[in-house]
C-alpha cells in the first residue's frame, strides 16, 4: 500500500470542503475536520425537502491513480455505509460524472477497507451510467459521501487513504 493522503498537515496536502444536498434544496449538514492526523467528516442527514446526502471532497489537487488497482482507506464509523467517490473531468450531459463504491463500517472499530478501481461505478446524481470508463490518470477529487436514506447524526473518521500498486505480469 502507497500512501495516498495521510492528513498531516503537509502542504502536499488537498483541503477538503463539504457538498450537501442544500445544494438542491435538502436539509443535511456535514463537514470535514481535520485534526490529530486525521479526517472526521461528520453532520446530520435529512430527508426533507428531497434530501438525503452529505459529502466532503478533495480541493486543490489532482492524482495519478493509472498505476494503481485499488484505493484503500483506514476508517472508523458509527456503522452506517458510507462510499468513496472519485471524479475526473468526465461528463454526461453537461454534469460531472462521480465514480464510487460503497463500504460499510463497524461502530466503533477501525477497519481496513479495499476498493478496486474497476468496481467503482460511474453515476450523475445518485443515476447509475454505462460509462464512461474511469481515467485513473486524471482524479481531479475524491470524496466521501453517506445516503444510506436514514435521518439522523454520522460520523467517519479516516486515518489514511493509500493506494495498491497494478501488480506486475512477470
Amino acid at each position: 500500500m502507497k500512501p495516498l493522503i495521510s492528513f498531516n498537515a503537509n502542504p502536499n496536502e488537498p483541503s477538503w470542503r463539504a457538498v450537501n444536498d442544500g445544494v438542491m434544496g435538502g436539509r443535511s449538514s456535514g463537514g470535514p475536520e481535520i485534526t490529530n492526523g486525521r479526517l472526521r467528516f461528520e453532520g446530520t442527514l435529512s430527508l426533507e425537502n428531497n434530501g438525503g446526502f452529505s459529502s466532503v471532497r478533495t480541493v486543490g489537487k489532482t492524482f495519478d491513480l493509472s498505476q494503481a488497482s485499488a484505493i484503500t482507506l483506514k476508517v472508523r464509523g458509527d456503522g452506517r455505509t458510507y462510499q468513496l467517490r472519485l471524479a475526473t473531468d468526465a461528463r454526461f450531459r453537461g454534469i460531472a460524472v462521480s465514480y464510487g463504491s460503497s463500504f460499510a463500517t463497524v461502530a466503533d472499530a477501525w477497519t481496513e477497507v479495499r476498493l478496486p478501481l474497476a468496481e467503482l461505478k460511474p453515476t450523475i446524481r445518485g443515476m447509475a451510467l454505462d460509462g464512461p470508463p474511469l481515467d485513473a490518470a486524471h482524479v481531479r477529487e475524491i470524496g466521501l459521501l453517506i445516503g444510506d436514506k436514514r435521518e439522523g447524526a454520522f460520523w467517519l473518521e479516516v486515518d489514511w487513504i493509500g493506494v495498491e500498486a497494478v501488480e506486475s505480469l512477470e
